[in-house]
């Protein structure tokens, strides 16, 4: 379980294909404190940590995780917004956040708004996910409110800081990011769904 609180970025140093799986080698400023079998969420997406070498440490993405997210478009020097399991009993600053991306979206436009930033995200609403206003969003891990909700786009509004500590600085429109819909939502939208 996470937080959706960013604690660093990392950058990508390496990428190998082996048959359907993805290694993923990352460089970050948490390497050392990390251990095999950790748990890592990289843009929101859980992966388990299978190596450790001096400041950089090695995923693996397989492909069923590659198809429903964007670490299939990783390049090397990308960054990646990184983020270790909660600890129990430490505050939850964010909201509850598994790790487990329901699926991309594409951010549609980007408006600057006196020092922070309206970022607005379309996605496909046939996959029966939906957002509501002042509800909670996962967007590459990073835990927003939602201050815009329509039936296939929603908006967030970015702060500075959270600007600068995680993607965000790098989203542009067209950028694919991988969304988690808020767990209790989620619950909500699947009961309703039974009904009809």
């Amino acid at each position: 379980m996470f937080t959706g609180i960013i604690e660093t970025l990392g950058k990508v140093e390496k990428l190998e294909k082996e048959g359907g799986n993805l290694h993923i080698t990352i460089s970050s400023d948490i390497t050392s404190e990390l251990k095999i079998d950790q748990s890592v969420a990289h843009n929101g997406v859980c992966l388990t940590v299978v190596s450790l070498r001096d400041d950089q440490y090695t995923v693996t993405a397989i492909e069923e995780t590659l198809s429903k997210t964007n670490l299939d478009e990783l390049t090397l020097e990308n960054e990646v917004n990184l983020e270790r399991a909660m600890v129990l009993g430490a505050r939850l600053d964010g909201h509850i956040v598994q790790g487990h991306v329901d699926q991309t979206a594409v951010c549609a436009s980007v408006e600057e708004k006196d020092g922070s930033w309206v970022f607005t995200f379309t996605y496909d609403s046939g996959l029966n996910n939906v957002t509501i206003e002042k509800g909670s969003i996962t967007v590459d891990g990073v835990s927003l409110t939602v201050v815009d909700s329509q039936k296939d786009r929603f908006s967030v509004a970015i702060i500075p800081y959270t600007y600068e500590h995680t993607r965000f600085h790098t989203y542009k429109v067209g950028t694919t990011v991988n969304l988690e819909f808020d767990v209790v939502g989620k619950y909500v939208a699947r009961l309703l769904s039974l009904r009809d």
